[in-house]
């Protein structure tokens, strides 16, 4: 997770920068009383990928409704990856080089226990489903941030 908070957007492969939009639209569709599936669907359209927006809204929804806390996404144009985004991240990144265990014991630190399958599972799906629509999400890491001198 901390490989990601605070990192330009500009830093994630072209996945990890589909991957924010899809959860920044997300959370403003629901911020705004849009339904998320139509907001996003002509985005996931566009990237082949539209079979894997109702997972996709499955996997958000059930963190949002069973989070320990209100999942908090930044607005469509910030420059920065923030916290919670951050942790998504991750776990879509763990996901895809199956590091299963690891993303069961965050999902139990972000959602109430009765959530943790249901929410595996739907990120499963969609990390599933990316990766045959020709997304690597096993490349997911930002590259390094600059020093300032």
């Amino acid at each position: 997770m901390y490989a990601y908070v605070d990192h330009p957007v500009e830093s994630v492969c072209n996945c990890g920068r589909f991957l924010l939009w899809a959860m920044r639209g997300w959370g403003d569709a629901i911020e705004h009383s849009v339904c998320p599936l139509a907001a996003l669907s002509r985005g996931f359209a566009g990237a082949c990928a539209l079979h894997v927006l109702p997972e996709f809204h499955l996997a958000l929804a059930l963190i949002n409704k069973d989070g320990r806390e209100p999942i908090s996404l930044a607005p469509m144009n910030c420059p920065h990856i923030v916290e919670h985004e951050a942790v998504l991240l991750a776990l879509w990144r763990d996901l895809s080089i199956g590091a299963f265990d690891n993303v069961k014991a965050t999902l139990a630190l972000l959602v109430a226990q009765t959530a943790v399958s249901p929410v595996s599972r739907a990120m499963t799906m969609v990390t599933a489903k990316l990766i045959a629509a020709g997304f690597d999400l096993s490349g997911l890491t930002p590259t390094p941030k600059k020093e300032i001198r």
